[in-house]
């Protein structure tokens, strides 16, 4: 399948091979508790692909078994993501340093990708020959696509997709798995109190909501991005995509810009930069930036319908030598890196891009651990801070989409709607930052309020422990 990849410099996939022994010595089981059989791991070509497939086998009318290869293929990708699913937080616990580097993970998603483009095509094959139809079905967390046997063709039970069976069964394990340590965060709560009262002998004892109450469980995972009371320069961020699982989509479009918070607008800052709706007007923003990526041939082959239809951008027109890869980019992604590094970084639900910074940009995981990267999420400020997004019965957790936080906040007017492009929508999102912090601190609320942090705040990894 090298032939419908992109044009990889394919040096630093070899050199992941090496690092195979470090994640071996650490990482023993994968995401659905199976031992890892580090052996197949080396087996992989991750240069010419893992597929089991060739481009010819794509084609409708090649003479290849397709359900086979369909099958094949299926079961890669699977045992492939299993592992791919714990290395962010095998790295992140390495506390011994015993992993220096998150190259191996990047390159096993590099394959990936690629590995469910030819996926896509084989179904299509399928479709096209005749044997099967293609519906798409949202099953909880994940929407996946689900083959319907033609008349008189093979049954096609062990060619179905089971994104959904492993992703929901992984979810419902680690909800177990929390229910239980804060079940037993509870009831040491509850034996450190009754502990207390028994040596200094007062009155009543605690009740199992008393405990509940004076323990830490149930703060919302998100506050940690919220900002401090001391932020100022911060980089909006928006990144678009082919999807949204990073160990399958390709970041197609990123943008952008700065903006301070609290100081005046660098009187030198660079400028110039056109949004593509002529109502965005700068502002306070200045350093914009707009950059596109291509796909690959496959990936294009595919087409994306929804994506077009979202953003605007087809793929089938980014698969040309004008357009490259972000994955295979080098250059790009330490330019992205090194701006993600120099002041907080800030995005709409920004474990989004965390997410897909992992497994693309170069350096990026390794800078995260290691404390260099700072992350502020504004989708936590809307949540907290905003009495506009209120829970109702159609948004059981408040309306907290950009769009909406956008038009509360007076950075998009009532009639128009988020655009989808990267610099457009981290633009949006920093002028409804600025005013919603603005007005938080003429109330003395937000980071101003008793539950408020010094300093810029944000997620920070706390770096090595000893």
């Amino acid at each position: 399948m090298s032939a419908m990849y992109g044009h990889a410099d394919d040096d630093w996939l070899v050199r992941a091979h090496g690092d195979i022994d470090q994640w071996a010595a650490v990482m023993d089981v994968d995401a659905d508790d199976r031992p890892i059989d580090w052996n197949w791991v080396r087996t992989l070509d991750l240069v010419h692909g893992v597929g089991v497939a060739t481009v010819h086998d794509c084609d409708a009318g090649a003479s290849s078994d397709v359900h086979d290869l369909l099958r094949r293929d299926l079961m890669i990708r699977d045992r492939l993501e299993a592992i791919l699913t714990c290395c962010d937080r095998v790295f992140m616990t390495d506390y011994d340093r015993l992993i220096p580097s998150y190259r191996l993970p990047r390159a096993l998603a590099h394959a990936n990708r690629r590995l469910n483009d030819e996926i896509n095509l084989l179904r299509d094959r399928g479709v096209a020959e005749g044997l099967w139809t293609v519906a798409y079905e949202h099953r909880e967390r994940v929407t996946v696509p689900v083959l319907q046997a033609a008349e008189g063709a093979p049954a096609v039970d062990d060619i179905q997709d089971r994104t959904a069976e492993l992703v929901n069964g992984r979810a419902e394990r680690r909800k177990r798995a929390r229910e239980q340590r804060e079940a037993g965060d509870r009831l040491m709560v509850a034996a450190n109190l009754e502990g207390a009262i028994a040596a200094g002998g007062a009155v009543g004892a605690p009740d199992a909501e008393g405990a509940a109450a004076a323990s830490p469980i149930g703060s919302d995972w998100r506050d940690v991005y919220l900002p401090g009371r001391g932020l100022d320069t911060v980089m909006g961020i928006d990144i678009e995509t082919t999807g949204t699982d990073p160990l399958r989509d390709y970041i197609i479009d990123v943008g952008f810009e700065y903006m301070n918070m609290v100081t005046p607008r660098p009187q030198d800052a660079p400028a110039g930069m056109s949004y593509v709706d002529s109502s965005y007007q700068a502002g306070d923003a200045y350093g914009q930036a707009r950059l596109g990526f291509g796909v690959t041939r496959a990936n294009a082959w595919h087409g994306n319908e929804a994506i077009l239809n979202l953003t605007g951008i087809d793929v089938k027109m980014r698969s040309s030598s004008q357009w490259r890869l972000f994955d295979e980019w080098p250059q790009a992604q330490q330019g992205l890196l090194m701006r993600l590094e120099q002041q907080p970084f800030v995005a709409h639900n920004a474990n989004f891009e965390h997410r897909f910074f992992l497994h693309n940009v170069a350096g990026y995981a390794e800078s995260y651990r290691a404390g260099h990267i700072v992350i502020i999420d504004t989708m936590p400020m809307s949540r907290r801070w905003d009495e506009g997004s209120a829970p109702s019965e159609t948004h059981p957790y408040g309306d907290n989409s950009l769009e909406s936080y956008a038009k509360r906040q007076g950075a998009l007017p009532e009639g128009s709607s988020e655009r989808h492009l990267g610099l457009e929508d981290a633009h949006i999102m920093l002028v409804a930052m600025k005013h919603h912090l603005t007005t938080l601190r003429e109330a003395h609320r937000g980071p101003w309020g008793p539950d408020g942090v010094p300093g810029t705040g944000g997620k920070r990894a706390k770096g090595r422990r000893w």
